[in-house]
């Protein structure tokens, strides 16, 4: 019996006579139909599971958790949903560049924002997901997320490599109040947290304050580049009610590291292109001078800081 949880996909997507599609894995882009077993009751599952208001959703089925995107269309109701893993994957085994994988690893003691940016499907959610893991392995501490819907399994506790321990909790905003459920986690003085995508301008600058407030914060967003991500950030800032030269500042100060994430070949892997600020935020550091000065001019900065990872030269003195 071939069932959905079995069939290999990432994501499925629905159309309204009821027709379902996956990626055909000989192209880049390229779907065949599929309509396992048990395709009806799962179909019926994302139908029964939609409350009426958030078109974004999580669904369990049959062990496994599926993120659903509903959409209204001229035909009638369409669904993309998107399979999750059983348990977050080893970041070590994602395919990112060794060198730069090395540097983010290192970043587990670090205060900032680490922001990863992409288009729908590159695989942000994964990858940050597993960098949590990863920092949780290596030091410990307290983690929280904050997310609608809850996405990989990472709530739990995990045994480090000198014998602690680290401990995540999985939260969703309370009432739809993203503001009230970050309050409410650093409340809590985690060590780590993880906020959903970024999509409008109070999860902007909640995500903002905290990073500048000695926390790790580790958040995607959906941006073409790593200067697009950077300037939607500022302009999320800046909506929430403070002036653009403030909103330059904020994210200046508290800025950690973007990234911009992309899946090529077939098999896909994935690309990711960076750019960081000095760790110590006490120090001189041209990243944070450039998103001061509004002026994202980061093209050379990215190549200069992509040319010393390879080499093996520390990013900063």
């Amino acid at each position: 019996m071939a069932t959905v949880n079995d069939t290999d996909f990432s994501d499925i997507y629905i159309i309204p006579d009821g027709s379902a599609y996956i990626w055909g894995k000989k192209t880049p882009s390229g779907l065949v139909a599929t309509r396992p077993d048990d395709f009806d009751e799962f179909y019926q599952a994302l139908k029964d599971t939609f409350d009426g208001d958030n078109t974004s959703y999580l669904v369990k089925y049959k062990g496994l958790h599926y993120r659903i995107e509903r959409t209204e269309t001229l035909e009638g109701e369409q669904f993309c949903a998107r399979k999750m893993p059983h348990t977050v994957p080893d970041i070590n085994k994602l395919g990112i560049e060794e060198k730069l994988l090395n540097y983010l690893k290192s970043l587990s003691g670090a205060a900032g924002l680490i922001l990863l940016a992409g288009t729908t499907g590159s695989g942000k959610t994964t990858t940050l997901s597993a960098l949590l893991r990863e920092f949780l392995i290596r030091d410990g501490g307290y983690a929280f997320t904050l997310e609608d819907p809850v996405e990989m399994p990472l709530d739990g506790i995990y045994h480090t490599v000198n014998g602690e321990l680290g401990i995540c909790k999985q939260t969703t905003p309370p009432g739809g109040s993203w503001s009230k459920g970050l309050r409410s986690i650093l409340r809590s003085k985690p060590r780590y947290v993880y906020l959903g995508e970024v999509r409008d301008p109070a999860i902007a600058s909640e995500a903002m304050r905290a990073a500048i407030s000695g926390h790790l914060v580790l958040t995607t967003i959906h941006a073409a580049t790593v200067t697009d991500a950077i300037q939607s950030m500022v302009k999320y800032a800046a909506a929430s009610g403070i002036s653009e030269d403030m909103a330059y500042d904020l994210v200046g100060n508290g800025i950690l590291t973007v990234l911009h994430q992309k899946l090529v070949g077939v098999p896909r892997r994935p690309v990711v292109e960076a750019v960081f600020a000095n760790p110590d935020s006490s120090k001189g550091d041209q990243v944070r001078g450039i998103i001061k000065s509004g002026k994202l001019n980061l093209s050379t900065t990215i190549e200069q800081q992509r040319i010393r990872l390879a080499r093996g030269i520390p990013l900063f003195d």
